[in-house]
């Protein structure tokens, strides 16, 4: 399985987990888009630091090819998931420990 198939199934789980299965409803919420921006932001800075120097290198025949600031698209489809499943996760914890 390449990078590249695991970050788009990562992504659709995802989405899935949040839209259905536990239905936290984050992206239909404004708040999550801009908090998603703000660590976007974050995360191409670091992927470019980290892609740059190659500190983190990737098989050519595991990804696209198609880079945003020196890493792999690959890169931002898993830290969407990512950060979506935290997010998802913590509203989880949150909404048990109330109960």
């Amino acid at each position: 399985m390449t990078y590249t198939q695991i970050a788009i199934f990562a992504v659709l789980f995802a989405i899935s987990f949040d839209l259905y299965l536990f239905n936290t409803q984050l992206l239909k919420r404004k708040v999550f888009w801009t908090s998603y921006a703000i660590i976007l932001g974050f995360q191409l800075l670091t992927n470019w630091w980290l892609t740059s120097r190659n500190i983190v290198m990737y098989r050519p025949e595991s990804i696209i090819g198609l880079r945003i600031a020196s890493a792999p698209i690959e890169d931002l489809f898993f830290g969407f998931a990512l950060v979506l499943g935290v997010l998802i996760n913590w509203i989880r914890l949150e909404a048990s420990r109330k109960q």
